[in-house]
């Protein structure tokens, strides 16, 4: 299942199961598990662990070094994988930065062409992320969140869980759970239609609903919106963006662009 072409260090560890295409270089100690294909031209440098069924596209790059002046590249690093990852065509992964660490990807998710994943990132479960997207280092991005294609994203924040955000947007700050995103550090509401496709219940979407009103639309600033907020009891999935309103990034959160209540 490997082609002539191919170019696999000696250590690496495949399973008889996964196909590997014409020209593909896997340089280094890289695990791929059953069911993976590594598409021609694909590279994966250093220590790279692919879990079951993934699709390494065309001429994807995954686990160089970090795009780091400071960077030693004798660092112990690696890039983590999960099951089920679709990663098309040039797409980038960076391995971690300091000994021990690791760029992660948990299960599900999709990378169209061109996508690049700094050093540090780590994204949860079924996300989709459309062509040219950039995460800049040390970005945590939840689960079940869709990014339009080109949206850039700095180093260092937070991006929620069931979150839809535009193509082409640019974003410094924490963008909440289960927000709509876009332009430049601008939320515009809630992610209405994913939250009722992911099977939330009428009840769970009310909750949100009137939470983010209080956090972000009730025209108080962050410290008053959760000391309103914190004097009751909300049911899960709520409690969670409760939960991440309370514990910001040092770059903040994205704030509400609309109209507020005036009551």
């Amino acid at each position: 299942m490997i082609h002539p072409t191919a170019v696999v260090h000696p250590t690496a560890k495949i399973d008889p199961s996964v196909e590997i295409g014409p020209y593909v270089i896997i340089d280094g100690p890289s695990i791929i598990a059953a069911g993976c294909r590594v598409e021609s031209h694909a590279q994966l440098i250093g220590r790279v662990e692919i879990g079951p069924e993934c699709v390494i596209g065309r001429a994807a790059v995954i686990g160089t070094d970090p795009q780091d002046l400071g960077f030693d590249p004798q660092t112990d690093s690696s890039v983590i994988m999960g099951t089920k990852n679709v990663i098309r065509e040039h797409v980038t992964i960076h391995r971690g930065s300091k000994p021990g660490s690791a760029t992660i990807l948990g299960d599900g998710n999709f990378l169209m062409v061109g996508v690049h994943l700094a050093h540090d990132v780590q994204i949860g479960n079924k996300n989709i992320l459309a062509n040219c997207c950039m995460l800049a280092g040390h970005i945590h991005l939840g689960s079940n969140t869709f990014i339009g294609g080109g949206a850039v994203f700095h180093q260092f924040i937070r991006i929620g869980d069931s979150c839809v955000i535009q193509g082409n947007g640019s974003f410094g700050k924490d963008i909440p759970h289960f927000s709509s995103a876009m332009r430049t550090n601008r939320i515009t509401g809630l992610n209405i239609v994913g939250l009722r496709r992911q099977g939330y219940s009428a009840e769970q979407r009310a909750s949100i609903k009137e939470l983010f009103h209080i956090l972000f639309c009730s025209g108080k600033n962050m410290t008053q919106a959760l000391a309103s907020a914190n004097q009751r009891q909300w049911i899960e999935p709520a409690s969670r963006l409760l939960e991440f309103a309370s514990a910001p990034t040092k770059r903040g959160i994205c704030p509400w662009r609309g109209e507020v209540d005036t009551d």
